[in-house]
């Protein structure tokens, strides 16, 4: 609720890395790894923004943030197949009105 991320190792209750205030203070809505990138993971926060972490480039801060400017983002979700090496990848948006909208990530972040 306070925007912080924590990456937590499954053997243990103390988080590997935690990054504070990670999206200026909104709650985080929704957070989910790539499927064709493992060191990739997208976060929704609260305002619609959606924050893109590259752990390999910079793990200490998002490498790129996109804000959804028309209608209030409520949930996210990640399409892709991780078995096909042609690193496609997109982000299903569904909009408070009830409107489905997908995005294709640049294969920068989609590649494997």
């Amino acid at each position: 609720s306070d925007g912080s991320i924590r990456l937590h190792q499954m053997t243990s209750e103390y988080p590997v890395m935690q990054w504070n205030d990670s999206t200026n203070g909104q709650p985080v809505i929704a957070l989910q790894w790539a499927l064709t990138r493992p060191a990739v993971f997208f976060a929704l926060d609260a305002s619609s923004n959606i924050y893109i972490w590259d752990l390999l480039e910079n793990d200490l801060l998002p490498v790129a943030k996109q804000t959804i400017p028309s209608e209030k983002v409520v949930a996210m979700a990640l399409l892709g197949e991780p078995e096909k090496a042609n690193g496609l990848l997109g982000l299903v948006l569904a909009k408070e009105p009830g409107q489905i909208d997908i995005q294709y990530v640049k294969k920068k972040w989609a590649s494997p």
